[in-house]
């Protein structure tokens, strides 16, 4: 089965005025179908500039990437959209739900939004996904009378809408109490190992990293090392 994630000497180069700030420099990155892979850095090491690459929101200075088998660098903005929509799951810290749409509603959007509307078959698809992830009870909700940690389970679900071959997230429990930030956790793991979904994590967290099945380090713009494991501990 080929990679889910093939990205080849991605660099990426910021300009203040005339002078240029290399944040990449030639990182290589692999996933293979169901990993649950986490990617760590310092503040400042590129992991957030990469993550924006892989998801289709910056567009590298040098490098190609692949996922699914779709090369992405000849894509048009309106095909990189598309694909973004249709392929990819995203998963942010702060879980940016539409405040005066319900849970089901926040879950369908992916899908309802190019469609100008939500099918039954949307919201159908919407209710099974926040059954699964312990908002049967909530599904009829506004964003705002729930939790940090059940907006964040809704994000999941949003995530998920789609049917995505990888699924991104960007520090999804930095903004979370840590008995929510753990049940998020368990959620993604039992998500990963049920659907085969693909992960990449960004993360300064090492409790979030040690739940994870690979660990990938960067530094200074370059892949320092990568590591697996069994993703048990914590």
């Amino acid at each position: 089965m080929s990679a889910v994630l093939d990205a080849r000497g991605i660099g990426m180069t910021f300009r203040n005025g005339d002078e240029p700030t290399d944040v990449l420099k030639g990182v290589d990155l692999m996933l293979e179908p169901g990993e649950l892979a986490a990617l760590l850095g310092a503040s400042g090491s590129g992991k957030s500039t990469l993550l924006s690459i892989v998801g289709l929101l910056l567009r590298p200075t040098t490098g190609t990437i692949t996922i699914a088998g779709q090369p992405i660098e000849g894509l048009s903005e309106v095909e990189r959209a598309l694909f973004r929509n249709r392929r990819l799951g995203f998963i942010f810290q702060f879980h940016h739900l539409l405040p005066d749409f319900t849970a089901t509603e926040n879950v369908a959007f992916p899908a309802a939004a190019p469609a100008g509307g939500i099918s039954p078959a949307m919201r159908s698809r919407a209710r099974d996904l926040l059954a699964r992830v312990g908002l049967a009870d909530r599904m009829d909700f506004p964003a705002t009378r729930l939790s940090g940690g059940q907006k964040q389970r809704v994000a999941i679900a949003r995530a998920l809408m789609n049917n995505p071959e990888l699924v991104l997230a960007d520090e999804p429990t930095g903004s979370l109490d840590r008995v929510a930030a753990e049940q998020v956790l368990d959620l993604m793991r039992q998500v990963n190992r049920e659907d085969k979904a693909t992960f990449l994590i960004c993360t300064h967290d090492e409790q979030v990293a040690a739940r994870c099945t690979r660990r990938i380090t960067l530094r200074d713009g370059r892949v320092e090392g990568a590591s697996r494991s069994d993703g048990l501990s914590g």
